[in-house]
């Protein structure tokens, strides 16, 4: 397993929604938590090691700072603050490339966990950051995306 570099086609595919939380799931998200943390990312959705499925997995510092689990399966944002804030974003699927990024400074949030039950933060700062950055890759969306660049 390897991460997918832009631009890969399936990057910019909406993922589809984990059906039921299985073996075969759970062992892609430790897959994935080895690639990130080899990799030195935060964050790691599906579609960014050529899996096209709704889960993305944060860095294990970063879920233990903030109380929240590493797994997400099915994430959706279900709110977005008006305030924003502008901070240089990078990404594993477009190595040497960083912006400023503008992004919502809280989210609400819900998800499913790996115990197949549901997940609500709300989440602010970094880690509001790091949820949108991964729920925009399942949707197909890339950090060029959010400055009209392609």
């Amino acid at each position: 397993m390897e991460i997918v570099k832009n631009p890969d086609k399936i990057l910019r595919l909406i993922m589809k929604p984990v059906k039921n939380i299985s073996s075969e799931t759970l062992k892609l998200a430790e897959e994935m938590k080895t690639i990130m943390k080899t990799s030195n990312g935060v964050g790691l959705a599906a579609n960014q090691v050529g899996v096209d499925l709704r889960v993305f997995v944060i860095d294990e510092n970063l879920a233990k700072e903030n109380n929240v689990p590493e797994v997400y399966f099915n994430p959706e944002i279900t709110e977005y603050s008006k305030d924003l804030a502008e901070m240089e974003e990078g990404c594993l699927s477009l190595p040497q490339y960083w912006k400023d990024i503008k992004r919502s400074k809280k989210i609400k949030f819900k998800a499913t966990g790996i115990d197949g039950k549901k997940i609500k933060i709300k989440a602010r700062g970094f880690l509001a950051r790091v949820l949108q950055h991964e729920v925009d890759h399942l949707n197909g969306l890339l950090i060029k995306d959010r400055l009209n660049e392609k």
